[in-house]
Protein backbone atom coordinates (compact mmCIF):
# COMPACT_ATOMS: atom_id res chain seq x y z
CA UNK A 1 0.00 0.00 0.00
CA UNK A 2 1.31 3.38 -1.11
CA UNK A 3 0.52 6.76 0.30
CA UNK A 4 0.92 9.78 -1.90
CA UNK A 5 2.60 12.88 0.00
CA UNK A 6 1.42 16.16 -2.08
CA UNK A 7 4.10 18.43 -0.10
CA UNK A 8 4.54 21.28 -2.07
CA UNK A 9 3.82 20.49 -5.48
CA UNK A 10 1.42 23.51 -5.70
CA UNK A 11 4.87 25.07 -6.27
CA UNK A 12 5.91 22.79 -9.81
CA UNK A 13 8.61 25.65 -10.47
CA UNK A 14 10.04 26.03 -7.23
CA UNK A 15 10.87 22.76 -6.67
CA UNK A 16 14.59 23.13 -7.32
CA UNK A 17 15.04 26.33 -4.89
CA UNK A 18 13.24 24.99 -1.94
CA UNK A 19 15.32 21.93 -2.29
CA UNK A 20 18.36 23.80 -2.19
CA UNK A 21 16.91 25.98 0.76
CA UNK A 22 15.87 23.35 2.96
CA UNK A 23 19.04 21.44 2.33
CA UNK A 24 20.83 24.61 3.74
CA UNK A 25 18.51 24.35 6.25
CA UNK A 26 18.85 20.73 7.47
CA UNK A 27 22.63 21.18 6.89
CA UNK A 28 22.83 24.22 9.60
CA UNK A 29 20.19 22.26 12.03
CA UNK A 30 22.57 18.99 12.43
CA UNK A 31 26.07 21.12 12.47
CA UNK A 32 24.67 23.86 15.06
CA UNK A 33 22.72 20.89 17.56
CA UNK A 34 26.25 19.17 17.17
CA UNK A 35 28.18 21.76 17.84
CA UNK A 36 25.90 22.18 21.36
CA UNK A 37 26.61 18.52 21.92
CA UNK A 38 30.36 18.30 21.27
CA UNK A 39 31.16 21.90 23.32
CA UNK A 40 29.32 20.62 26.56
CA UNK A 41 31.26 17.15 26.19
CA UNK A 42 34.61 18.61 26.25
CA UNK A 43 33.83 21.46 28.49
CA UNK A 44 33.52 20.61 32.21
CA UNK A 45 32.49 24.17 32.82
CA UNK A 46 29.16 23.32 30.89
CA UNK A 47 28.56 20.09 32.91
CA UNK A 48 25.36 21.48 34.72
CA UNK A 49 21.92 20.37 34.39
CA UNK A 50 21.08 23.02 32.33
CA UNK A 51 23.47 21.95 30.02
CA UNK A 52 22.47 18.30 30.58
CA UNK A 53 19.25 19.08 29.11
CA UNK A 54 20.02 21.11 26.42
CA UNK A 55 22.30 18.16 25.18
CA UNK A 56 19.52 16.26 25.32
CA UNK A 57 17.62 18.66 23.52
CA UNK A 58 20.01 19.22 20.63
CA UNK A 59 19.61 15.54 20.26
CA UNK A 60 16.24 15.55 20.13
CA UNK A 61 16.38 17.97 17.11
CA UNK A 62 18.70 16.09 15.18
CA UNK A 63 16.48 13.10 15.06
CA UNK A 64 13.35 15.67 14.72
CA UNK A 65 14.38 17.06 12.08
CA UNK A 66 16.05 14.05 10.31
CA UNK A 67 12.39 12.33 10.64
CA UNK A 68 10.73 14.74 8.28
CA UNK A 69 13.39 16.85 6.24
CA UNK A 70 15.23 14.28 3.87
CA UNK A 71 12.06 12.20 2.78
CA UNK A 72 10.90 16.17 1.85
CA UNK A 73 14.18 17.04 0.09
CA UNK A 74 13.98 13.34 -2.23
CA UNK A 75 10.24 14.32 -2.88
CA UNK A 76 11.28 17.68 -3.98
CA UNK A 77 13.44 15.80 -7.01
CA UNK A 78 11.05 13.39 -8.20
CA UNK A 79 7.65 13.30 -9.22
CA UNK A 80 6.44 10.01 -8.10
CA UNK A 81 5.75 11.17 -4.41
CA UNK A 82 4.91 8.10 -2.91
CA UNK A 83 5.71 6.24 0.70
CA UNK A 84 4.85 2.85 1.65
CA UNK A 85 2.37 2.40 4.32
CA UNK A 86 5.42 0.82 6.58
CA UNK A 87 7.49 4.45 6.02
CA UNK A 88 4.78 6.57 6.52
CA UNK A 89 3.98 4.94 9.90
CA UNK A 90 7.79 4.90 10.90
CA UNK A 91 7.79 8.53 9.86
CA UNK A 92 4.87 9.29 12.28
CA UNK A 93 6.27 7.33 14.86
CA UNK A 94 9.87 8.59 15.02
CA UNK A 95 8.58 12.42 14.34
CA UNK A 96 5.48 11.99 17.39
CA UNK A 97 7.61 10.34 19.73
CA UNK A 98 10.63 13.08 19.51
CA UNK A 99 8.47 15.93 19.72
CA UNK A 100 6.43 14.94 22.55
CA UNK A 101 9.21 13.73 24.13
CA UNK A 102 10.90 17.79 23.04
CA UNK A 103 7.65 19.08 25.00
CA UNK A 104 8.53 17.19 28.53
CA UNK A 105 12.07 18.13 28.21
CA UNK A 106 10.94 21.87 27.82
CA UNK A 107 9.23 21.30 31.13
CA UNK A 108 11.73 19.63 32.65
CA UNK A 109 14.30 22.67 31.67
CA UNK A 110 11.31 25.08 32.99
CA UNK A 111 11.67 23.61 36.25
CA UNK A 112 15.21 23.37 36.39
CA UNK A 113 15.69 27.65 35.82
CA UNK A 114 12.58 27.47 38.63
CA UNK A 115 14.65 25.66 40.88
CA UNK A 116 17.39 27.51 40.25
CA UNK A 117 16.29 31.29 40.89
CA UNK A 118 13.85 30.13 43.34
CA UNK A 119 15.42 27.94 45.09
CA UNK A 120 19.38 28.58 44.92
CA UNK A 121 20.31 27.22 47.95
CA UNK A 122 18.93 23.85 47.03
CA UNK A 123 19.74 23.62 44.12
CA UNK A 124 22.56 21.11 43.41
CA UNK A 125 20.48 18.60 45.74
CA UNK A 126 17.36 18.82 44.41
CA UNK A 127 18.47 18.82 40.60
CA UNK A 128 21.87 16.86 41.38
CA UNK A 129 22.82 14.09 37.86
CA UNK A 130 20.13 11.55 39.15
CA UNK A 131 17.22 13.84 39.33
CA UNK A 132 18.32 15.07 35.97
CA UNK A 133 18.59 11.29 34.62
CA UNK A 134 15.33 10.34 35.63
CA UNK A 135 13.46 13.25 34.31
CA UNK A 136 15.17 12.75 30.96
CA UNK A 137 14.71 8.69 30.78
CA UNK A 138 10.72 9.45 32.46
CA UNK A 139 10.14 11.83 29.00
CA UNK A 140 11.49 9.27 26.71
CA UNK A 141 9.86 6.17 28.41
CA UNK A 142 6.65 7.64 28.93
CA UNK A 143 6.36 9.17 24.89
CA UNK A 144 7.90 5.96 23.61
CA UNK A 145 4.86 3.58 25.12
CA UNK A 146 2.17 6.31 24.56
CA UNK A 147 3.28 6.68 20.77
CA UNK A 148 3.66 3.03 20.51
CA UNK A 149 -0.53 2.04 20.83
CA UNK A 150 -1.63 5.72 18.89
CA UNK A 151 0.51 4.87 15.36
CA UNK A 152 -0.56 1.85 16.07
CA UNK A 153 -4.27 2.22 16.30
CA UNK A 154 -4.18 4.98 13.60
CA UNK A 155 -2.53 2.34 10.78
CA UNK A 156 -5.08 0.04 11.85
CA UNK A 157 -7.74 1.68 9.82
CA UNK A 158 -9.01 0.98 6.59
CA UNK A 159 -7.45 3.96 3.90
CA UNK A 160 -9.59 2.01 1.40
CA UNK A 161 -10.19 5.89 -0.36
CA UNK A 162 -8.21 8.55 -1.32
CA UNK A 163 -4.32 7.89 -0.47
CA UNK A 164 -3.47 11.25 -1.15
CA UNK A 165 -1.67 13.06 1.89
CA UNK A 166 -2.47 16.64 1.71
CA UNK A 167 1.35 17.48 3.55
CA UNK A 168 4.67 17.13 2.70
CA UNK A 169 5.25 14.45 5.67
CA UNK A 170 3.45 11.54 7.64
CA UNK A 171 1.84 14.05 9.97
CA UNK A 172 -1.26 12.72 12.65
CA UNK A 173 -3.95 14.59 11.25
CA UNK A 174 -3.46 14.23 7.57
CA UNK A 175 -3.29 10.88 7.23
CA UNK A 176 -5.62 10.16 9.48
CA UNK A 177 -8.48 12.38 7.21
CA UNK A 178 -7.56 9.89 4.42
CA UNK A 179 -8.90 6.95 6.30
CA UNK A 180 -12.48 5.60 4.64
CA UNK A 181 -14.23 5.08 8.11
CA UNK A 182 -15.42 7.00 11.05
CA UNK A 183 -12.02 8.58 12.61
CA UNK A 184 -13.73 10.53 15.50
CA UNK A 185 -12.77 8.68 18.34
CA UNK A 186 -9.49 8.53 16.41
CA UNK A 187 -9.50 12.62 16.97
CA UNK A 188 -10.38 12.34 20.47
CA UNK A 189 -7.39 10.15 21.05
CA UNK A 190 -4.87 12.54 19.09
CA UNK A 191 -6.85 14.96 21.32
CA UNK A 192 -5.69 13.94 24.49
CA UNK A 193 -2.56 13.41 23.46
CA UNK A 194 -2.06 16.97 22.57
CA UNK A 195 -3.65 18.29 25.72
CA UNK A 196 -1.72 15.63 27.91
CA UNK A 197 1.73 15.81 26.55
CA UNK A 198 1.61 19.27 24.40
CA UNK A 199 -0.60 21.45 26.99
CA UNK A 200 0.13 20.22 30.31
CA UNK A 201 3.95 20.60 30.05
CA UNK A 202 2.77 24.08 28.49
CA UNK A 203 1.10 24.76 31.85
CA UNK A 204 4.08 23.45 33.81
CA UNK A 205 6.12 25.63 32.31
CA UNK A 206 3.72 28.78 32.41
CA UNK A 207 3.47 28.11 36.25
CA UNK A 208 7.21 28.22 36.54
CA UNK A 209 8.07 30.91 35.01
CA UNK A 210 5.03 33.04 36.92
CA UNK A 211 7.09 31.36 40.55
CA UNK A 212 10.43 32.74 38.83
CA UNK A 213 9.17 36.70 37.69
CA UNK A 214 7.72 36.82 41.20
CA UNK A 215 11.06 36.08 42.57
CA UNK A 216 12.87 37.90 40.09
CA UNK A 217 10.64 41.19 40.59
CA UNK A 218 11.81 41.09 44.73
CA UNK A 219 15.43 40.85 43.70
CA UNK A 220 16.83 44.22 45.35
CA UNK A 221 19.45 45.38 42.60
CA UNK A 222 18.97 45.93 38.79
CA UNK A 223 21.55 44.21 37.32
CA UNK A 224 21.05 40.84 39.71
CA UNK A 225 17.39 40.72 37.90
CA UNK A 226 18.98 41.28 34.40
CA UNK A 227 21.25 38.17 35.45
CA UNK A 228 18.66 36.26 36.15
CA UNK A 229 16.34 37.24 33.41
CA UNK A 230 18.60 36.77 30.87
CA UNK A 231 19.29 33.05 32.08
CA UNK A 232 16.02 32.19 31.12
CA UNK A 233 15.05 34.70 28.17
CA UNK A 234 17.06 31.71 25.68
CA UNK A 235 14.90 29.00 27.09
CA UNK A 236 11.66 31.35 26.84
CA UNK A 237 12.20 31.72 23.30
CA UNK A 238 12.33 28.32 22.35
CA UNK A 239 9.39 27.36 24.04
CA UNK A 240 7.70 30.13 22.39
CA UNK A 241 8.51 29.03 19.27
CA UNK A 242 8.10 25.21 19.64
CA UNK A 243 4.99 24.93 21.48
CA UNK A 244 3.26 28.11 19.63
CA UNK A 245 3.62 26.46 16.11
CA UNK A 246 2.78 23.21 18.11
CA UNK A 247 -0.34 24.76 19.48
CA UNK A 248 -1.58 25.87 16.24
CA UNK A 249 -1.35 23.03 14.41
CA UNK A 250 -3.03 20.46 16.76
CA UNK A 251 -5.96 23.10 18.38
CA UNK A 252 -7.00 24.84 14.88
CA UNK A 253 -10.29 24.60 14.89
CA UNK A 254 -11.80 22.57 12.22
CA UNK A 255 -13.69 25.25 10.49
CA UNK A 256 -10.30 27.17 10.16
CA UNK A 257 -8.00 24.25 9.05
CA UNK A 258 -6.26 24.54 5.73
CA UNK A 259 -3.49 22.56 4.13
CA UNK A 260 -1.15 24.97 3.35
CA UNK A 261 -1.66 27.04 7.04
CA UNK A 262 -0.70 23.30 8.46
CA UNK A 263 2.29 23.07 6.11
CA UNK A 264 3.49 26.57 7.54
CA UNK A 265 3.11 25.80 10.85
CA UNK A 266 4.50 22.66 10.31
CA UNK A 267 7.88 24.05 8.73
CA UNK A 268 8.45 26.09 11.70
CA UNK A 269 8.68 23.00 14.60
CA UNK A 270 10.38 20.89 12.10
CA UNK A 271 12.62 23.12 10.18
CA UNK A 272 13.18 26.42 11.34
CA UNK A 273 13.10 25.77 15.30
CA UNK A 274 15.85 22.95 15.24
CA UNK A 275 18.19 25.55 13.29
CA UNK A 276 17.47 28.51 15.52
CA UNK A 277 17.73 26.92 18.84
CA UNK A 278 21.70 26.31 18.58
CA UNK A 279 22.03 30.11 17.65
CA UNK A 280 19.16 31.09 20.44
CA UNK A 281 21.43 29.44 23.41
CA UNK A 282 24.87 30.45 21.78
CA UNK A 283 24.02 34.09 20.88
CA UNK A 284 23.76 35.59 24.49
CA UNK A 285 24.90 33.14 26.53
CA UNK A 286 28.30 34.08 27.51
CA UNK A 287 29.64 30.57 28.94
CA UNK A 288 28.42 28.88 25.56
CA UNK A 289 30.97 31.16 24.38
CA UNK A 290 33.65 31.14 26.35
CA UNK A 291 33.68 27.16 25.67
CA UNK A 292 33.88 27.45 22.19
CA UNK A 293 36.79 29.95 22.37
CA UNK A 294 38.43 27.57 24.63
CA UNK A 295 37.55 24.64 22.35
CA UNK A 296 39.32 26.37 18.87
CA UNK A 297 42.11 27.51 21.22
CA UNK A 298 42.73 24.12 22.39
CA UNK A 299 41.81 22.60 19.20
CA UNK A 300 44.65 25.03 16.84
CA UNK A 301 47.16 26.08 19.17
CA UNK A 302 50.52 24.80 18.35
CA UNK A 303 51.59 21.56 20.92
CA UNK A 304 54.86 21.64 22.77
CA UNK A 305 57.35 19.51 20.82
CA UNK A 306 58.38 16.87 22.81
CA UNK A 307 61.92 16.48 23.86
Amino acid sequence: MQFILIGFSYLAEWQILLFLFFLLMYITALVGNMLIILLVKLNHSLQTPMYFFLVNLSFLEIGYTTSVVPQMLAHLLTKHKSISKARCAAQMYAFTILGLTECCLLAAMAYDRYVAICHPLHYTVIMNHQVCTQLAAAAWIICFLVQVAQTAWIFSLPFCGSKHIQHFFCDILPVVKTACTDTYKNEIAVMAVTITFIMSPFLLIILSYVRIISTILKLPSAEQRRKAFSTCSSHLTVVTLFFGSGLFTYLMPKSKYTSRSDQMSALMYTVVTPVLNPVIYTLRNKEVQKAYKKTIARVFSPRNPTS
